[in-house]
């Protein structure tokens, strides 16, 4: 196998002023050198001979898809990889031996020499525990600081992350905040020590536009600030094309390419790398489709939700979610449904569901209301589907996939059995692009875009009118969400689909929507045909999130191979 390495170190990005980067860069030793590391579990090979180096005040973002070996690296470097592991070849971090450090050792350097972000800051998190609590953590067990000034240490560091006091006291707990703002508290704790080298694996992948750009400059704002070396673990490369130095690109364990972001774009060697960026800037082909007569009508939708009480006996207080929504879907019209964290998205969602009710107002399906006397109607329910954003956490691991897809089937006043049964579960395992044996197999025999087609086919066995896809390709590589994307413009020509596609990612609403529809604080403040809307937005909201967007650069080149869809 070839690897393209980068000819020199740590090299500049082109066109890249001096001033990006700290003058700590001009060290010649390498903060993070990697050398000929390989890594096997139980025996089986997972990072084979990779090589790379990280220098201080630089950014290095290492791509590629699942199962690539990206976690697997930064897990290595930071000294947390699973038992059974076995390491050899060269990882040294501020000329300290990696490899042979003790765990006590290596206790001293985690959160000390190396920070790390993870990718689901709740997670990352203690619920129980206050984020002061949680920062000033890191402070005392590495210092002999006193609690007092461990504290006010933090509050400086949350106030640095733009988490200020006034605002977001240490007192508060995780669930108060929204994800960004986790996000910088997970952020706090990795850099309380001002480390030499931060690690930041998919800190951005379940953000919205806006939060993931104010994260992303966060990041490159400390870079520049304390001269700390970034690892960017990340399987877009969008999300990277203008923030990273340098692109590591790995596939199975090993790195294909690698070299200067621009340089890379500009001149891709590797087909798979090649394979990478189309899949990150694919459209699906939908075909035009007549307007039908309306299937879903929402008109002046509230949902409000009640408030804890200010004072003991002070009057109960009530948040407006979804604040007087209307709209209409059409019979085979595609719509998105775009906004911030927060703005009303999935409330919204789970009134059309019927899983909540609304204070005021009206949603009506085939022209029968989704609420009769305050109750779910079943004779509705049963003509909407959903596909959630995490397929594995949606299916029960304990149920083969002919029982899991043919869930829906209870909503049915006669569902069919036996035979017909079968033959349902196979039509649909085999519109979604599986094998009707797929029935007999649990859910972990399957990776994560088969286990979303799965998912795909569980909302198409009872032929409903209306599927909700909510943020049904945000955790999904770039190749097999442009599978996915592939798989629902199919669909939606042979089956003729209604659905309402709800993403942060504009990208993918404007390839899968013929409409779009723009949520700020609970209302829909624009929408309208999707190219229209995001080529000439009307509302300086919708133009802040569309500048936000992360964009790859245009292809310029590559090398003599061509990317080969197949690999």
């Amino acid at each position: 196998m070839t690897v393209f390495s980068d000819p020199k170190y740590p090299g500049e990005r082109e066109g890249q002023s001096p001033s990006h980067r700290s003058d700590r860069a001009n060290d010649p030793k390498p903060l993070l050198d990697i050398q000929n590391l390989s890594v096997a579990i139980h025996g089986k090979p997972i990072l084979k001979g990779i090589s790379l180096t990280i220098g201080m005040g630089e950014i290095v973002a290492i791509t590629g898809e699942s199962g690539s070996g990206k976690s697997m690296t930064a897990l290595a470097t930071i000294g947390l990889l699973p038992h059974g592991s076995d390491a050899s070849g060269c990882l040294s971090c501020n000329q300290d031996d990696l490899l042979t450090l003790t765990e006590p050792q290596l206790c001293k350097l985690r959160g000390n020499e190396i920070g790390m972000v993870f990718q689901e800051p709740m997670t990352a998190l203690n619920p129980v525990q206050s984020i002061g609590d949680q920062v000033a953590e890191t402070i005392l067990i590495h210092t002999n600081t006193p609690r007092a000034e461990a504290f006010k240490r933090a509050a400086e560091v949350l106030t640095r992350v733009g988490l200020p006091q006034d605002r977001f006291p240490l007192s508060r707990y995780p669930h108060e905040l929204s994800g960004g703002q986790r996000q910088r508290v997970v952020i706090a704790m990795a850099i309380a020590l001002r480390p030499k080298l931060l690690i930041a694996d998919e800190p951005t992948t379940a953000l919205d536009v806006t939060t993931q750009a104010q994260i992303l400059d966060l990041l490159q704002k400390l870079v520049r600030e304390d001269g700390m070396g970034l690892m960017m673990i990340t399987h877009d490369l969008a999300v990277v094309s203008d923030m990273a130095d340098r692109i590591v690109v790995m596939r199975h364990g090993e790195i294909v390419e690698q070299g200067p972001t621009r340089a890379l774009f500009a001149n891709m060697q590797h087909p798979y790398t090649r394979a990478l960026f189309e899949a990150s800037r694919h459209q699906a082909a939908l075909e035009d489709k007549p307007g039908g007569s309306a299937l879903l009508e929402v008109r002046s939708a509230c949902r409000d939700y009640r408030t804890p009480r200010k004072t003991l006996f002070g009057p109960q207080g009530s948040f407006r979610a979804v604040d007087d929504v209307s709209f209409t879907i059409n019979k085979g019209e595609r719509v998105g449904l775009v906004g911030e964290s927060g703005c009303g998205k999935s409330t919204l969602t789970r009134a059309i569901l019927g899983l909540e009710p609304l204070q005021s107002g009206a949603i009506l399906l085939d022209g029968q209301p989704v609420f009769t006397h305050g109750n779910t109607n079943l004779d509705v329910r049963r003509k909407m589907q959903v596909v959630f954003q995490d397929p594995y956490g949606s299916f029960n691991p304990r149920h083969k996939v002919e029982r899991l897809i043919t869930e829906p089937f209870h909503l049915l006043p006669d569902p069919p059995i036996g035979t017909k049964r079968r033959e349902a579960v196979a039509e649909a395992l085999t519109a979604v692009g599986l094998h009707p044996d797929d029935a007999g197999k649990y859910i972990h025999a399957f990776s994560g875009g088969q286990r979303q087609r799965i998912a795909i086919a569980r909302a198409l066995i009872i032929r409903p009118e209306l599927i909700v896809f909510d943020e049904a390709v945000s955790a999904l590589d770039v190749r097999v969400r442009a599978q996915i994307l592939d798989l629902m413009a199919d669909l939606s020509r042979d089956y003729g689909l209604t659905y309402l596609f709800i993403s942060h990612d504009l990208s993918v609403v404007r390839s899968i929507t013929d409409k779009v529809m723009v949520m700020e604080s609970g209302r829909i403040i624009e929408q309208g045909p999707t190219a229209s809307v995001f080529d000439n937005p009307s509302e300086w909201y919708t133009k802040s999130l569309l500048e936000a967007a992360p964009t790859l650069p245009p292809a310029t080149g590559g090398g003599d191979h061509a990317a080969d869809p197949t690999l």
